[in-house]
């Protein structure tokens, strides 16, 4: 059978086909990518809908589709299929996307924010398949949990759960998700590149300045890119970062291990790319903080569909509720 997938980001949005087989799901066909902020949202919504019905034509005579997984950041209501006003989409407010979309083409159409729909594709598809007890993080632009529990996926009573990011984690530091401290604000790309530019300043005011940022004129062009590269170089400021940023990603485990006792914890984005930076401080505090039992139970792994989460998870959006009688106003 296949699906069409639709991923909607504050960077690009992408439609593909997809041929589900059993516990296999393959992309057959992708569109060409469409830079959000070229789009007002009405436009870049008729060109997906355009997308997907080049995809749909695609798919061989008395093949079955089962429709269009749409995955999208919060906030969003998935049971009423509306966009509501995610922050990295200006002007996307109230967007009745599965209904454009249901409308447009005639078929099923489910929406589910980006962490639940990563959730999906790595617990079906990834690092977590064979698990009844999951949990997937986001370690990017934000980071967020979805969460599998008892082999099904848990969006909570307002589509908000696994909000990871938001909990505080110290009453000073970084912000991110709009509060100072909170987890998103240790771990995440803009909140390690704000670590990064104040440990910088501090040695600038020090009289010590590094490679990593020799003067303050360079501490606006501090990224998680680059100071994740000076730390591989040996530079000890550029560690010391990543030293804090796994610590507290440590605490915000440790914290999901000791309320899900989950089996496997899946992280994408950065972590994927820097766990040899990020990691070892990480280990160290799950050692401490996390129960026993609960940590000898749980693995924590990246992400296995790294290079394509984005369209698998879109994808794995439609097997799911195919799989599970569209539930909800889908």
């Amino acid at each position: 059978m296949y699906a069409i997938g639709v991923d909607i980001g504050g960077t690009k949005c992408a439609v593909c086909l997809g041929k589900a087989r059993g516990d296999t799901l393959r992309v057959v066909h992708k569109c060409e990518l469409r830079k959000t902020a070229e789009y007002p949202p009405a436009e870049m919504l008729d060109a997906l809908l355009a997308d997907v019905r080049e995809c749909r034509s695609r798919i061989p005579a008395r093949e079955t589709v089962i429709g269009t997984g749409i995955s999208c950041g919060n906030p969003l209501d998935s049971r009423a299929g509306v966009i509501l006003s995610p922050p990295n989409l200006p002007g996307w407010d109230r967007i009745e996307v599965v209904d454009w979309f249901r409308s447009g083409t005639g078929l099923p159409a489910w929406l589910c924010n980006d962490a639940n729909a990563g959730a999906l594709a790595e617990w079906r598809y990834g690092a977590g398949r064979g698990c009844e007890h999951l949990i997937f993080l986001t370690f990017g632009t934000g980071f967020g949990a979805g969460l599998i529990l008892n082999g099904r996926l848990y969006a909570g009573a307002s589509d908000a759960a696994g909000e990871t990011g938001h909990v505080r984690a110290a009453a000073h530091g970084p912000v991110g998700y709009g509060k100072i401290g909170s987890y998103e604000a240790f771990c995440s790309g803009g909140g390690i590149a704000q670590i990064a530019r104040t440990y910088a300043l501090r040695d600038i005011q020090n009289g010590k300045p590094s490679a990593l940022c020799p003067d303050v004129a360079g501490l606006e062009l501090l990224t998680a890119e680059s100071t994740a590269r000076a730390a591989r170089e040996g530079n000890p400021t550029a560690k010391e970062v990543f030293e804090l940023s796994g610590a507290e990603f440590g605490r915000a485990l440790s914290m999901l291990i000791d309320l899900f006792n989950p089996q496997r914890i899946v992280v994408g984005g950065i972590f994927s790319r820097c766990r040899d930076l990020i990691w070892p401080a990480a280990e160290r505090v799950i050692a401490e903080e996390a129960l026993p039992d609960s940590r000898k139970a749980c693995t924590v792994l990246p992400c296995e569909l790294s290079e394509s989460i984005g369209d698998m998870a879109a994808l794995s959006v439609a097997v799911y509720y195919w799989e599970h009688g569209g539930e909800g106003k889908r």
